[in-house]
């Protein structure tokens, strides 16, 4: 059975033999009095590998979208979510909700109309927050973070990003040999934006396979956090053995992230141009989440079925803005060229019209 269901894009698996030996796997306290050994040097170099000023780990996006939004909360701020943002993030931002912040969502990557919302809630005395992923998987098209941000910064405000998707994979200075840029510090180094106006909340489970969470921005505002989190009251930090994965990520990254990234791109590459040849439509750009397009009297679910039968394990999902099922190839630095050409020579069988709805 060939596997194109992991996120794991750059192929990071840290096994135990590869890390740091730890002699006890967690603090046995909550976040708020005692970090893991290492827990801050790892903060600090994946905030600065963002190109921000300061980072605090956490142990998943969850509870950093809930303590982040809770402590907005307590603010006069009104939230603008693009509506093609994550599920975790709109779990915080209802938790903002249920305190009376007003929330407004508004069309996805369409800065024309953010700058509508903007300018017609304009009277009040709420500071604006807009919240975006950096990336969508599902229309394979990053957001318009430049625009986004000095649109909100124009009225005041500020952008919070969930830059899971991107963080790992694109970086600074893309070109033909660098397609994704060097690096991996997602977005805002691609984009090269960033400033105290600017927050990410970034889950290191994707590229950089550590089951863990980062909150990076400027110094103040991630020092207040972690003053005044109720998950860190309240909950254990992440692991040590999590904290240890993550100095491994940064090791690979370091030492060998532009070689994975070099090689992701082209399985990509060569996975869409094959498609093309087959007569196959995916969306998805470059990024490693290929998602076909729909076909008329095609069913997703019983494509899905026969992908199965072949031997390909794809990912069946709904797409978060709004469109029917789909079906997506996940792609990996751990996958080959022969493997590629078994997807879609899988995927060309499976749509032809003896198989069609």
């Amino acid at each position: 059975m060939l596997d194109f269901t992991s996120a794991l894009y750059l192929g990071m698996h840290h096994s135990s033999a590869s890390l740091r030996p730890w002699s006890r796997f967690t603090t046995g306290v909550p976040a708020a009095l005692a970090s893991p050994p290492g827990a801050q040097l790892v903060a600090q170099q994946f905030a600065a590998l963002q190109g921000c000023e300061y980072g605090l780990l956490g142990t998943s996006t969850l509870h950093l979208f809930w303590d982040l939004f809770g402590l907005l909360s307590r603010r006069p701020v009104a939230i603008y979510v693009d509506s093609g943002v994550y599920p975790i993030a709109r779990w915080g931002i209802e938790r903002a909700a249920s305190r009376c912040v007003p929330v407004r969502e508004f069309n996805h990557h369409d800065v024309v109309a953010l700058r509508r919302g903007l300018s017609q809630s304009r009277a009040g005395r709420r500071r604006p927050l807009l919240v975006t992923d950096g990336f969508c998987p599902d229309c394979g098209e990053p957001a318009p973070l430049a625009a986004y941000l000095a649109t909100v910064r124009s009225f005041g405000g500020s952008m919070i990003v969930d830059d899971t998707q991107a963080l790992g994979i694109f970086g600074s200075s893309p070109g033909p040999d660098s397609p994704y840029g060097g690096g991996g510090g997602g977005m805002l180094r691609h984009f090269q934006i960033g400033g105290p106006a600017v927050m990410t909340i970034c889950s290191l489970a994707k590229a950089f396979g550590t089951p863990v969470a980062i909150l990076s921005g400027s110094r103040v505002d991630v020092k207040e956090f972690e003053l005044k989190s109720e998950t860190r009251m309240h909950c254990s930090p992440p692991s040590v053995a999590a904290v240890c994965a993550s100095e491994h990520a940064l090791a690979v990254n370091r030492n060998h992230g532009d070689t994975l990234r070099s090689r992701l791109s082209s399985l990509v590459a060569r996975f869409r141009q094959r498609a093309a040849r087959a007569g196959l439509h995916f969306s998805g750009g470059l990024f490693p989440v290929q998602t076909l397009a729909p076909a008329p009297g095609v069913d997703p679910a019983a494509l899905y079925r026969r992908l199965l039968e072949l031997g390909i394990r794809t990912v069946l999902h709904s797409a978060r803005t709004g469109r029917g099922p789909r079906i997506s190839f996940l792609i990996t630095a751990r996958h080959v060229s022969e493997e590629i050409d078994s997807a879609i020579d899988a995927a060309a069988s499976a749509t032809t019209p003896s198989w069609a709805v």
